[in-house]
Protein backbone atom coordinates (compact mmCIF):
# COMPACT_ATOMS: atom_id res chain seq x y z
CA UNK A 1 0.00 0.00 0.00
CA UNK A 2 1.20 3.41 -0.57
CA UNK A 3 0.89 6.31 1.89
CA UNK A 4 -1.50 8.13 -0.91
CA UNK A 5 -4.04 4.96 -1.31
CA UNK A 6 -7.37 6.24 0.27
CA UNK A 7 -7.84 4.26 3.73
CA UNK A 8 -11.48 5.58 4.92
CA UNK A 9 -14.06 6.01 2.48
CA UNK A 10 -17.43 8.07 3.62
CA UNK A 11 -19.82 8.60 1.01
CA UNK A 12 -23.45 10.13 2.11
CA UNK A 13 -23.63 9.31 5.52
CA UNK A 14 -26.37 10.44 7.61
CA UNK A 15 -27.89 10.25 10.98
CA UNK A 16 -31.56 10.98 11.93
CA UNK A 17 -32.68 11.22 15.24
CA UNK A 18 -36.05 11.37 16.91
CA UNK A 19 -35.92 13.62 19.85
CA UNK A 20 -37.25 13.15 22.97
CA UNK A 21 -38.25 9.49 22.75
CA UNK A 22 -37.03 6.14 21.67
CA UNK A 23 -39.34 4.58 18.60
CA UNK A 24 -41.42 6.14 15.74
CA UNK A 25 -43.58 7.63 18.98
CA UNK A 26 -46.36 5.15 17.87
CA UNK A 27 -47.35 1.39 16.91
CA UNK A 28 -49.01 3.03 13.34
CA UNK A 29 -45.62 4.84 12.62
CA UNK A 30 -43.70 1.87 13.49
CA UNK A 31 -45.66 -0.73 11.33
CA UNK A 32 -45.46 1.41 8.54
CA UNK A 33 -41.60 2.06 8.90
CA UNK A 34 -41.76 -2.54 9.42
CA UNK A 35 -44.13 -2.60 5.96
CA UNK A 36 -41.74 -0.29 3.60
CA UNK A 37 -38.44 -1.84 5.07
CA UNK A 38 -39.74 -6.00 3.83
CA UNK A 39 -40.97 -4.06 0.93
CA UNK A 40 -37.37 -2.94 -0.13
CA UNK A 41 -38.82 0.62 0.18
CA UNK A 42 -37.10 3.85 1.91
CA UNK A 43 -38.17 4.52 4.98
CA UNK A 44 -40.78 7.24 4.70
CA UNK A 45 -39.60 8.95 8.02
CA UNK A 46 -36.25 10.19 6.50
CA UNK A 47 -38.29 12.58 4.94
CA UNK A 48 -39.09 14.50 7.49
CA UNK A 49 -36.92 16.01 9.57
CA UNK A 50 -35.20 19.23 10.48
CA UNK A 51 -31.45 21.03 10.12
CA UNK A 52 -29.24 20.13 13.62
CA UNK A 53 -29.35 23.89 14.51
CA UNK A 54 -29.40 23.32 18.49
CA UNK A 55 -30.00 26.90 19.36
CA UNK A 56 -33.54 27.29 17.80
CA UNK A 57 -37.09 25.52 17.82
CA UNK A 58 -37.86 23.11 15.49
CA UNK A 59 -41.24 21.72 14.26
CA UNK A 60 -40.27 18.74 13.74
CA UNK A 61 -39.69 15.57 16.27
CA UNK A 62 -36.88 14.51 13.79
CA UNK A 63 -33.47 15.82 13.39
CA UNK A 64 -30.36 15.80 11.30
CA UNK A 65 -27.67 15.08 13.43
CA UNK A 66 -25.34 14.21 10.33
CA UNK A 67 -26.68 15.19 6.63
CA UNK A 68 -24.89 13.76 3.43
CA UNK A 69 -21.16 14.23 4.78
CA UNK A 70 -19.01 12.53 2.08
CA UNK A 71 -14.78 12.72 1.99
CA UNK A 72 -11.80 10.49 1.22
CA UNK A 73 -9.41 9.52 3.82
CA UNK A 74 -5.83 9.11 2.54
CA UNK A 75 -3.48 6.68 4.59
CA UNK A 76 -1.26 8.72 6.51
CA UNK A 77 -3.55 11.72 6.24
CA UNK A 78 -3.87 13.85 10.34
CA UNK A 79 -7.46 15.45 9.50
CA UNK A 80 -8.82 17.84 12.12
CA UNK A 81 -12.68 17.67 12.70
CA UNK A 82 -14.11 21.34 13.93
CA UNK A 83 -17.20 22.97 14.97
CA UNK A 84 -19.36 23.84 17.18
CA UNK A 85 -20.90 21.79 20.06
CA UNK A 86 -23.76 20.52 18.42
CA UNK A 87 -21.93 20.30 15.14
CA UNK A 88 -22.05 16.63 14.76
CA UNK A 89 -18.46 15.66 15.55
CA UNK A 90 -19.13 13.10 18.03
CA UNK A 91 -21.60 11.61 16.28
CA UNK A 92 -19.11 11.52 12.76
CA UNK A 93 -16.55 9.77 15.06
CA UNK A 94 -19.07 7.42 16.83
CA UNK A 95 -20.52 6.61 13.32
CA UNK A 96 -16.58 5.68 11.86
CA UNK A 97 -16.05 3.69 14.67
CA UNK A 98 -18.94 1.60 14.93
CA UNK A 99 -19.84 2.51 17.85
CA UNK A 100 -23.19 3.54 16.24
CA UNK A 101 -24.59 3.10 12.53
CA UNK A 102 -25.67 5.81 10.15
CA UNK A 103 -29.11 6.21 9.07
CA UNK A 104 -28.17 6.17 5.28
CA UNK A 105 -24.64 6.08 3.98
CA UNK A 106 -21.60 4.04 3.59
CA UNK A 107 -18.47 3.27 4.80
CA UNK A 108 -15.45 1.52 3.78
CA UNK A 109 -12.21 1.28 5.38
CA UNK A 110 -9.18 -0.57 4.64
CA UNK A 111 -6.89 -0.80 7.99
CA UNK A 112 -7.86 -1.10 12.27
CA UNK A 113 -9.29 1.54 13.35
CA UNK A 114 -8.80 2.53 17.24
CA UNK A 115 -11.14 4.93 18.89
CA UNK A 116 -10.67 7.09 21.90
CA UNK A 117 -14.50 9.15 22.15
CA UNK A 118 -14.84 9.36 25.70
CA UNK A 119 -13.10 8.51 29.03
CA UNK A 120 -12.67 4.97 30.08
CA UNK A 121 -13.92 3.97 26.27
CA UNK A 122 -13.93 0.29 26.56
CA UNK A 123 -12.44 -0.43 30.28
CA UNK A 124 -14.06 -2.67 32.53
CA UNK A 125 -13.74 -0.58 35.78
CA UNK A 126 -13.56 -3.83 37.96
CA UNK A 127 -10.27 -5.01 35.71
CA UNK A 128 -6.75 -3.49 36.79
CA UNK A 129 -5.46 -1.10 34.48
CA UNK A 130 -2.81 -4.29 33.11
CA UNK A 131 -5.76 -6.41 32.44
CA UNK A 132 -7.82 -3.46 30.58
CA UNK A 133 -4.50 -2.95 28.58
CA UNK A 134 -4.81 -6.71 27.06
CA UNK A 135 -8.57 -6.51 27.06
CA UNK A 136 -8.44 -3.54 24.49
CA UNK A 137 -5.74 -4.98 22.69
CA UNK A 138 -7.86 -8.35 22.53
CA UNK A 139 -10.83 -6.05 20.76
CA UNK A 140 -8.58 -4.04 18.45
CA UNK A 141 -7.37 -7.62 17.11
CA UNK A 142 -3.65 -7.97 18.75
CA UNK A 143 -2.20 -11.46 19.92
CA UNK A 144 -1.21 -11.43 23.48
CA UNK A 145 2.08 -11.55 21.95
CA UNK A 146 2.29 -8.07 20.06
CA UNK A 147 0.13 -6.58 23.23
CA UNK A 148 2.98 -7.73 25.67
CA UNK A 149 5.69 -6.58 23.45
CA UNK A 150 4.28 -3.08 23.64
CA UNK A 151 3.23 -3.39 27.52
CA UNK A 152 6.12 -1.79 29.12
CA UNK A 153 5.72 0.86 26.39
CA UNK A 154 2.36 1.66 27.23
CA UNK A 155 2.91 1.29 30.84
CA UNK A 156 5.48 4.22 30.79
CA UNK A 157 4.36 6.66 28.35
CA UNK A 158 0.74 6.63 30.49
CA UNK A 159 3.06 7.43 33.64
CA UNK A 160 0.34 5.04 35.79
CA UNK A 161 2.72 2.35 36.95
CA UNK A 162 2.26 2.52 40.32
CA UNK A 163 -1.80 2.04 39.76
CA UNK A 164 -1.44 -0.49 36.84
CA UNK A 165 -2.44 -3.75 38.94
CA UNK A 166 -5.38 -1.36 40.49
CA UNK A 167 -9.43 -1.70 39.20
CA UNK A 168 -9.49 1.23 37.13
CA UNK A 169 -12.49 1.85 38.65
CA UNK A 170 -10.15 3.54 41.23
CA UNK A 171 -8.46 5.73 38.51
CA UNK A 172 -8.86 9.43 38.50
CA UNK A 173 -10.55 10.71 35.40
CA UNK A 174 -7.25 12.33 33.72
CA UNK A 175 -5.68 8.95 34.59
CA UNK A 176 -7.93 6.61 32.89
CA UNK A 177 -7.71 8.87 29.81
CA UNK A 178 -4.04 8.49 29.76
CA UNK A 179 -3.78 4.69 30.06
CA UNK A 180 -6.78 4.81 27.04
CA UNK A 181 -4.66 6.73 24.91
CA UNK A 182 -1.52 4.61 25.29
CA UNK A 183 -3.52 1.77 24.62
CA UNK A 184 -4.93 3.34 21.49
CA UNK A 185 -1.44 4.78 20.20
CA UNK A 186 0.67 1.73 20.77
CA UNK A 187 -1.24 -0.95 19.86
CA UNK A 188 -0.37 0.81 16.47
CA UNK A 189 -4.23 0.81 14.64
CA UNK A 190 -4.26 2.01 11.01
CA UNK A 191 -6.66 4.48 11.79
CA UNK A 192 -6.86 6.63 15.06
CA UNK A 193 -9.99 8.21 16.33
CA UNK A 194 -9.50 10.56 19.14
CA UNK A 195 -11.88 12.66 20.56
CA UNK A 196 -12.35 15.69 23.03
CA UNK A 197 -11.17 13.55 25.70
CA UNK A 198 -7.55 14.74 25.71
CA UNK A 199 -8.86 18.03 27.27
CA UNK A 200 -9.20 15.77 30.81
CA UNK A 201 -5.56 15.52 30.69
CA UNK A 202 -3.02 18.00 32.47
CA UNK A 203 -0.80 20.21 29.93
CA UNK A 204 2.34 17.65 30.07
CA UNK A 205 0.09 15.05 28.91
CA UNK A 206 -1.74 16.88 26.97
CA UNK A 207 1.65 17.68 25.01
CA UNK A 208 2.94 14.17 25.09
CA UNK A 209 -0.26 13.01 23.71
CA UNK A 210 0.10 15.22 20.65
CA UNK A 211 3.94 14.29 20.06
CA UNK A 212 2.63 10.71 19.69
CA UNK A 213 -0.17 11.43 17.35
CA UNK A 214 2.43 13.16 15.34
CA UNK A 215 5.34 10.15 15.44
CA UNK A 216 2.82 7.73 14.69
CA UNK A 217 1.28 9.92 11.54
CA UNK A 218 4.50 10.67 10.46
CA UNK A 219 6.80 8.79 7.92
CA UNK A 220 6.37 6.62 4.88
CA UNK A 221 4.47 4.10 6.89
CA UNK A 222 2.49 7.34 9.35
CA UNK A 223 -0.78 6.06 10.70
CA UNK A 224 -4.42 7.76 9.98
CA UNK A 225 -5.58 10.11 12.63
CA UNK A 226 -9.06 11.87 12.74
CA UNK A 227 -9.01 14.70 15.90
CA UNK A 228 -11.45 16.51 17.65
CA UNK A 229 -10.83 19.49 19.83
CA UNK A 230 -11.70 22.57 20.61
CA UNK A 231 -7.98 23.58 20.98
CA UNK A 232 -7.35 25.16 17.98
CA UNK A 233 -3.73 25.78 18.58
CA UNK A 234 -3.54 21.82 18.98
CA UNK A 235 -5.53 21.04 16.04
CA UNK A 236 -3.44 23.43 13.86
CA UNK A 237 0.24 22.31 15.55
CA UNK A 238 -0.65 18.68 14.84
CA UNK A 239 -3.38 18.38 11.77
CA UNK A 240 -2.21 19.22 7.69
CA UNK A 241 -6.01 19.07 6.36
CA UNK A 242 -9.22 19.94 8.63
CA UNK A 243 -13.38 19.41 7.81
CA UNK A 244 -15.77 22.08 9.35
CA UNK A 245 -18.66 21.02 10.48
CA UNK A 246 -22.19 23.21 11.08
CA UNK A 247 -25.30 22.26 11.69
CA UNK A 248 -24.61 19.03 10.72
CA UNK A 249 -23.43 19.77 7.35
CA UNK A 250 -19.77 20.36 6.21
CA UNK A 251 -19.09 23.27 5.76
CA UNK A 252 -15.49 23.74 4.26
CA UNK A 253 -13.15 21.11 4.18
CA UNK A 254 -9.54 21.30 3.31
CA UNK A 255 -6.27 22.68 4.46
CA UNK A 256 -6.50 23.30 8.39
CA UNK A 257 -5.44 26.94 7.91
CA UNK A 258 -8.43 27.51 5.76
CA UNK A 259 -10.63 25.32 7.71
CA UNK A 260 -9.39 27.33 10.65
CA UNK A 261 -9.89 30.44 9.45
CA UNK A 262 -13.52 30.03 8.30
CA UNK A 263 -14.44 28.61 11.20
CA UNK A 264 -12.91 32.06 13.24
CA UNK A 265 -15.40 34.10 10.77
CA UNK A 266 -18.46 31.90 11.81
CA UNK A 267 -17.37 32.87 15.24
CA UNK A 268 -17.79 36.22 14.65
CA UNK A 269 -19.93 38.37 16.80
CA UNK A 270 -20.58 41.30 14.19
CA UNK A 271 -24.52 42.50 15.39
CA UNK A 272 -24.80 40.43 18.33
CA UNK A 273 -26.58 41.92 21.38
CA UNK A 274 -24.27 42.15 24.06
CA UNK A 275 -26.62 41.80 26.68
CA UNK A 276 -27.03 38.48 25.95
CA UNK A 277 -23.47 37.54 26.77
CA UNK A 278 -22.19 35.69 29.62
CA UNK A 279 -20.10 38.48 31.90
CA UNK A 280 -19.05 38.77 35.48
CA UNK A 281 -19.07 41.83 38.05
CA UNK A 282 -20.98 43.64 40.51
CA UNK A 283 -22.89 44.98 37.41
CA UNK A 284 -23.65 48.91 38.77
CA UNK A 285 -22.37 49.87 35.19
CA UNK A 286 -21.86 47.69 32.32
CA UNK A 287 -20.91 47.77 28.35
CA UNK A 288 -23.85 48.18 26.22
CA UNK A 289 -22.24 48.30 22.64
CA UNK A 290 -18.53 47.59 21.42
CA UNK A 291 -17.20 48.64 18.25
CA UNK A 292 -14.20 49.51 16.77
CA UNK A 293 -13.76 51.88 14.21
CA UNK A 294 -11.08 52.35 10.71
CA UNK A 295 -9.32 56.02 11.79
CA UNK A 296 -8.52 56.06 7.25
CA UNK A 297 -11.87 55.19 6.41
CA UNK A 298 -14.03 57.10 9.34
CA UNK A 299 -16.36 54.12 9.23
CA UNK A 300 -16.92 50.81 11.81
CA UNK A 301 -15.71 48.08 10.63
CA UNK A 302 -14.50 44.08 11.93
CA UNK A 303 -11.83 43.50 8.78
CA UNK A 304 -8.59 45.90 8.97
CA UNK A 305 -5.58 45.59 7.17
CA UNK A 306 -2.33 45.20 8.74
CA UNK A 307 -0.70 48.53 9.26
CA UNK A 308 -4.11 50.46 9.28
CA UNK A 309 -5.28 52.52 12.35
CA UNK A 310 -7.94 52.16 14.26
CA UNK A 311 -10.03 53.24 17.55
CA UNK A 312 -12.01 51.27 20.09
CA UNK A 313 -15.11 52.83 21.11
CA UNK A 314 -17.32 51.46 24.35
CA UNK A 315 -20.31 52.71 25.70
CA UNK A 316 -21.47 52.38 28.87
CA UNK A 317 -24.47 52.90 31.17
CA UNK A 318 -24.43 53.89 34.59
CA UNK A 319 -27.53 51.71 36.29
CA UNK A 320 -27.13 53.44 39.83
CA UNK A 321 -27.81 57.11 40.90
CA UNK A 322 -24.26 57.36 41.57
CA UNK A 323 -21.20 59.30 40.36
CA UNK A 324 -18.37 57.10 39.46
CA UNK A 325 -15.18 59.42 40.06
CA UNK A 326 -12.63 56.29 38.99
CA UNK A 327 -14.16 54.25 36.07
CA UNK A 328 -11.03 52.17 34.90
CA UNK A 329 -11.46 50.02 31.22
CA UNK A 330 -8.93 47.41 30.56
CA UNK A 331 -9.21 46.19 26.61
CA UNK A 332 -7.56 42.79 25.93
CA UNK A 333 -6.87 41.75 22.35
CA UNK A 334 -6.40 38.02 22.07
CA UNK A 335 -6.80 35.45 19.30
CA UNK A 336 -9.08 32.71 19.27
CA UNK A 337 -6.40 30.22 20.94
CA UNK A 338 -6.76 32.81 23.87
CA UNK A 339 -3.42 33.89 23.25
CA UNK A 340 -2.73 37.46 24.17
CA UNK A 341 -1.35 39.94 21.92
CA UNK A 342 -2.28 43.70 22.74
CA UNK A 343 -3.60 45.02 25.45
CA UNK A 344 -4.61 48.95 26.39
CA UNK A 345 -5.33 49.73 30.14
CA UNK A 346 -6.64 53.72 30.69
CA UNK A 347 -5.38 53.49 34.44
CA UNK A 348 -1.59 53.61 33.24
CA UNK A 349 -2.40 56.31 30.18
CA UNK A 350 -5.11 58.59 31.51
CA UNK A 351 -6.48 60.47 34.48
CA UNK A 352 -9.47 58.16 35.94
CA UNK A 353 -12.69 58.53 33.93
CA UNK A 354 -15.68 59.14 35.12
CA UNK A 355 -19.40 58.24 34.92
CA UNK A 356 -22.17 60.36 36.36
CA UNK A 357 -25.38 58.97 37.60
CA UNK A 358 -27.84 57.14 35.59
CA UNK A 359 -26.47 58.07 32.39
CA UNK A 360 -24.59 56.65 29.42
CA UNK A 361 -21.31 57.22 28.48
CA UNK A 362 -19.10 56.39 25.20
CA UNK A 363 -15.33 56.34 25.68
CA UNK A 364 -13.03 56.25 23.29
CA UNK A 365 -9.61 54.42 23.11
CA UNK A 366 -7.76 55.74 20.07
CA UNK A 367 -4.65 53.73 19.11
CA UNK A 368 -1.85 56.09 18.01
CA UNK A 369 0.22 53.09 16.28
CA UNK A 370 -0.80 50.81 13.61
CA UNK A 371 -2.07 47.70 13.74
CA UNK A 372 0.71 45.48 13.90
CA UNK A 373 0.16 42.31 15.09
CA UNK A 374 0.02 39.06 12.54
CA UNK A 375 -3.23 38.55 9.85
CA UNK A 376 -5.33 36.44 11.74
CA UNK A 377 -8.40 36.59 13.92
CA UNK A 378 -8.75 38.22 17.17
CA UNK A 379 -11.42 38.80 19.96
CA UNK A 380 -11.72 41.89 22.58
CA UNK A 381 -11.85 40.90 25.98
CA UNK A 382 -12.93 43.84 28.42
CA UNK A 383 -13.20 44.59 32.00
CA UNK A 384 -14.90 47.87 33.91
CA UNK A 385 -13.70 48.44 37.34
CA UNK A 386 -14.65 51.20 39.88
CA UNK A 387 -11.51 51.34 41.42
CA UNK A 388 -10.20 47.70 42.07
CA UNK A 389 -13.90 46.61 42.40
CA UNK A 390 -14.64 44.28 38.73
CA UNK A 391 -18.17 46.02 36.98
CA UNK A 392 -18.80 43.93 34.01
CA UNK A 393 -16.32 41.51 32.29
CA UNK A 394 -16.83 40.04 28.78
CA UNK A 395 -14.58 37.84 26.92
CA UNK A 396 -15.40 37.52 23.37
CA UNK A 397 -17.44 41.18 23.17
CA UNK A 398 -15.94 41.32 19.55
CA UNK A 399 -14.18 39.62 16.86
CA UNK A 400 -12.51 41.03 14.16
CA UNK A 401 -9.57 39.96 11.55
CA UNK A 402 -6.84 41.32 10.64
CA UNK A 403 -5.86 40.94 6.77
CA UNK A 404 -2.08 41.05 5.38
CA UNK A 405 -1.37 44.01 3.43
CA UNK A 406 1.58 46.68 2.26
CA UNK A 407 2.75 47.05 6.03
CA UNK A 408 5.77 48.72 5.29
CA UNK A 409 5.11 50.82 2.26
CA UNK A 410 7.22 48.90 -0.58
CA UNK A 411 4.27 47.83 -3.01
CA UNK A 412 4.66 44.23 -1.72
CA UNK A 413 2.61 42.23 1.32
CA UNK A 414 4.88 40.30 4.43
CA UNK A 415 5.71 37.46 2.85
CA UNK A 416 4.95 34.25 5.27
CA UNK A 417 3.50 36.55 7.77
CA UNK A 418 2.72 33.75 10.26
CA UNK A 419 6.29 33.37 10.98
CA UNK A 420 5.66 36.83 13.22
CA UNK A 421 3.33 37.80 15.98
CA UNK A 422 4.11 41.37 15.29
CA UNK A 423 5.78 43.44 13.01
CA UNK A 424 7.87 47.18 13.06
CA UNK A 425 8.84 49.37 10.73
CA UNK A 426 11.89 50.04 10.34
CA UNK A 427 14.88 50.54 8.19
CA UNK A 428 18.19 48.79 6.36
CA UNK A 429 21.27 50.78 5.55
CA UNK A 430 24.71 49.76 4.42
CA UNK A 431 27.78 51.38 5.86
Amino acid sequence: MQKNDIILKVEDISKQYRLGIVGTGTIADDLTRWWYLVRGKEDPFLKVGETNERSKKGNSDYVWSLKDISFDVMRGDVIGIIGKNGAGKSTLLKILSRVTSPTTGTIKSDGRIASLLEVGTGFHPELTGRENVFLNGAILGMTKKEITNKLDEIIEFSGCERYIDTPVKRYSSGMTVRLAFAVAAFLEPDILIVDEVLAVGDAEFQKKAIGKMKDISSGDNGRTVLFVSHNMAAVQNLCKKGILLVNGKINTMGNIDDVLRQYQMLNSNKEIDISNFNRKGIGSFRMIDVKINSLSDKVEKNTFRLGEKIEIVIKVQNLEANNFSNVRIIVGVYNLNDEGYLRFDSQTTNSSLTLAPSQTTTYICSIDEHINIKPDNYKLNIALFDNDDLMDYIDGVLNFDVENYDYYLTGKSIPNPELSKVFYKHQWQQQ
